[in-house]
């Protein structure tokens, strides 16, 4: 992959969603599947049977080449294939084997210290996307560390995604609604982000757009919200937020690409927002681009960017 060029496709996998999400390279989701991560959950030590967090890469890809593909429910060990095919007969003859089945995308961490080199490396540790028994249930945790998915959609995504494809491992979850049904919640996010730290006044935080817009909310593990954004009949999306200690997590990001699928199943052409100055560079890697002048709102300097939701 050249350095330079951004990656065709990116994934998010959501520890407390359970989900695994696709997306192109400008932020449009692309497919969602149910996923089972490790029982007991999240952590990067060697021998803990945990899921690793933070940012990793696809680094080797295995059940599929230019010459032959394996079929749905090849049995692998040690990443080659055993030559049995799984079926409840032969899952009734082993019943303590930890299937791993039609194919493997094999994670490598990209953040030395917390989940690669020494005893905290992912590769090392054996980390997979990988295809499983139609008997193993999705959505809840059950692995010993890897990430489990149906035969027919870890086909699917093996075939979409190349090697050094990014990938983020998070632990927080998302939520679409009202204001009525989230508005409650969104609150405190917004009054400690821009009332507190960015020193807006009150009055002008809160407005009648609110009830009209759609809103987004981002949950920890622990179910406190720690983000918010709204997206505007309009196709305006504005006052996205992000609790301090929760920046450079991805959140953000993964708070806008939820806006923009939902703009998108609203069939809404184009996206619009008033971006912080500061901010342009985050935008701009989810396909904005910056128009006009500079200007002034609510005592911060800000510039109009548009996309097409496509």
């Amino acid at each position: 992959m050249e350095m330079n060029k951004p990656p065709a496709m990116h994934i998010r996998i959501s520890l407390p969603q359970q989900t695994l999400e696709l997306f192109d390279a400008r932020s449009n989701l692309v497919a969602s599947y149910r996923v089972s991560t490790a029982k007991n959950g999240a952590g990067e030590q060697n021998g803990s049977y945990c899921t690793p967090r933070g940012r990793h890469i696809i680094r080797a890809k295995v059940g599929a080449g230019k010459t032959a593909r394996c079929a749905a429910n090849t049995v692998f060990k040690r990443r080659r294939p055993t030559g049995e095919i799984w079926s409840p007969e032969l899952a009734a003859q082993f019943p303590d084997r930890d299937w791993i089945l039609t194919r493997i995308l094999w994670l490598s961490g990209t953040e030395p210290g917390k989940n690669r080199l020494g005893n905290v490396d992912t590769m090392r540790r054996y980390i997979y996307i990988h295809g499983s028994p139609d008997t193993i249930p999705m959505g809840t945790p059950g692995s010993i560390g890897c990430v489990r998915m149906r035969n027919e959609d870890i086909i699917e995504l093996f075939d979409q995604t190349p090697i050094y494809t990014p990938l983020d491992i998070v632990e927080f979850s998302l939520a679409s609604g009202t204001w009525d049904e989230l508005g409650t919640l969104a609150k405190p996010v917004r009054e400690a982000v821009f009332v507190v730290e960015q020193g807006v006044p009150l009055e002008l935080e809160w407005d009648e757009y609110d009830a009209a817009s759609l809103h987004v909310l981002a949950r920890d593990s622990n179910g406190t919200v720690i983000g918010t954004g709204r997206l505007l009949p309009d196709g305006h999306i504005g006052r996205l937020a992000v609790l301090a200690n929760w920046r450079g997590k991805d959140v953000g990001r993964a708070l806008m690409e939820r806006l923009i699928d939902e703009a998108a199943k609203k069939q809404q052409q184009a996206l619009l927002l008033h971006a912080q100055v500061q901010a342009l560079g985050f935008y701009e890697k989810l396909g904005f681009v910056a128009e006009g002048d500079v200007f002034m709102e609510a005592g911060i300097p800000h510039r109009l960017m548009r996309r097409s939701v496509g």
